[in-house]
């Protein structure tokens, strides 16, 4: 899917729609007779061309398969829209419902405005754990309740300038934190003025995709302990992460001059991004953007983000998350929904076909393995990331990922040079969390 852009800002609207009232859970006894002839409410957030026709084909394809369901669709549907409609209920509500925002999951389970699918997977004899690869299925649940499903899955990797690489010497991309430092500062190429002609690596958080959590994942950090408490200030991946990122702002010119060139970019969806017009060597950014790359005057590739140095093993390794659909908690027609839901979910070739078209990332196992799958190669290390072992999600909050935004607006200031003191910083980003998280149970 292309870059969900106002993700984290829709996160606390959703979540405030959720938490004002929540609706009675699906007891999962659905009656209604998934045989006769009904029509499906469905929303979704796709609003590109592509990504609309790729969504629409796989309607067709399910109701050649289900002659008596109608599937009437719904596109470009915001989160906040979308639970709104939930938490009304009645007719005008959806009876299955796709997101963006992973973040959101422990309130679609907790509020119960999505139903427990897990007595739809028994009913029909769909095994989860041998379906999905296992981080998917945890950023899909919420203490024990699935009531979300993976529909494709989204793996953030590197893309590199290998015309840059040539010209400054280097001969693969960087597999560790220092080989990303020493050769982000070849790369990086200054103008007469004190500009930038180009920068190594940008790691502004403000830029495109870099939201902190994303890089932070190379670390493999563990937000919450088992009781749920904050522990961020806890070990040192936190510590390291952000010493990382000022090293690599300090390295490249500082933290106000890359801003100011950050500032000069080109919009992400457009032809002036910063990466396809030459002004990054090394971007962080996720396998969609290879649609985006046809127009690129130099030679490109793909490959993962660099690890900590004391990591080196975990090479491979990635952010994960993707899209999730659940069905509407006030349908009538929650077992004809579940026909849609399995198999736009858990049917190898749709899953497949569905990948291709939009070039996202496949969320069953099988489909992983297919040698159906879009054989390019710049494509397929990000499969590779998907696939790793070490790749991590986000862990689901009763809050829709208050404590993402927290972590974001901490780092902003870290970056900035505004919080000289980490180790207090963090601790107090602990207290800020675990603050906001028992609010939201209360």
């Amino acid at each position: 899917m292309p870059p969900r852009l106002a993700v984290l800002a829709s996160v606390l609207g959703a979540g405030a729609l959720l938490l004002a009232g929540c609706a009675n859970p699906s007891t999962g006894s659905a009656t209604d007779d998934p045989t006769k002839p009904v029509t499906l409410k469905f929303w979704h957030g796709w609003s590109e061309k592509n990504e609309v026709k790729a969504i629409d084909a796989s309607i067709a394809r399910f109701e050649r398969l289900h002659p008596n369901i109608k599937v009437k669709t719904t596109g470009n549907v915001t989160d906040a829209t979308l639970n709104q409609a939930l938490r009304a209920g009645g007719d005008d509500a959806p009876d299955v419902a796709s997101s963006f925002t992973t973040n959101n999951v422990g309130q679609y389970c907790s509020s119960g405005m999505w139903a427990d699918l897990d007595p739809f997977m028994k009913k029909t004899g769909l095994d989860k754990n041998k379906v999905f690869p296992k981080t998917l299925l945890d950023y899909t649940s919420y203490d024990g309740d699935q009531c979300a499903l993976p529909l494709l899955a989204d793996a953030y990797g590197m893309y590199y300038n290998k015309d840059a690489f040539k010209e400054a010497g280097i001969s693969r991309p960087p597999r560790t934190m220092s080989e990303l430092k020493r050769d982000a500062v070849k790369l990086t190429k200054r103008t007469k003025n004190g500009g930038y002609e180009r920068v190594g690596f940008m790691p502004n958080f403000r830029l495109y995709q870099n939201s902190p959590d994303r890089l932070f994942a190379q670390w493999g950090p563990t937000y919450f302990d088992k009781d749920g408490k904050a522990r961020l200030a806890k070990g040192n991946a936190a510590k390291d992460f952000f010493a990382t990122t000022r090293d690599l702002v300090r390295s490249q010119g500082g933290y106000g001059p890359l801003e100011k060139f950050r500032t000069s970019f080109g919009d992400e969806m457009s032809s002036q991004n910063a990466f396809l017009t030459g002004k990054l060597a090394m971007h962080m950014d996720g396998e969609w953007r290879g649609l985006f790359m046809k127009g690129a005057k130099f030679r490109w590739g793909t490959a993962p983000l660099p690890v900590p140095d004391d990591q080196p093993e975990t090479y491979g390794r990635g952010y994960l998350t993707g899209t999730v659909i659940g069905i509407g908690h006030s349908s009538t027609h929650q077992n004809a929904a579940w026909e849609l839901v399995k198999f736009l979910t858990a049917d190898t070739d749709q899953v497949v076909s569905f990948a291709n078209a939009i070039h996202n990332v496949p969320s069953t196992k099988a489909a992983l393995a297919s040698p159906k799958l879009d054989p390019d190669p710049t494509f397929r290390a990000f499969l590779g990331i998907a696939q790793n072992r070490y790749s991590t999600a986000l862990p689901a909050s009763i809050n829709g990922g208050q404590y993402v935004v927290s972590l974001q607006d901490f780092s902003y200031g870290v970056e900035a040079g505004k919080e000289p003191d980490l180790d207090k910083g963090l601790r107090e980003l602990d207290k800020e969390i675990d603050a906001d998280n028992l609010q939201a149970q209360n």
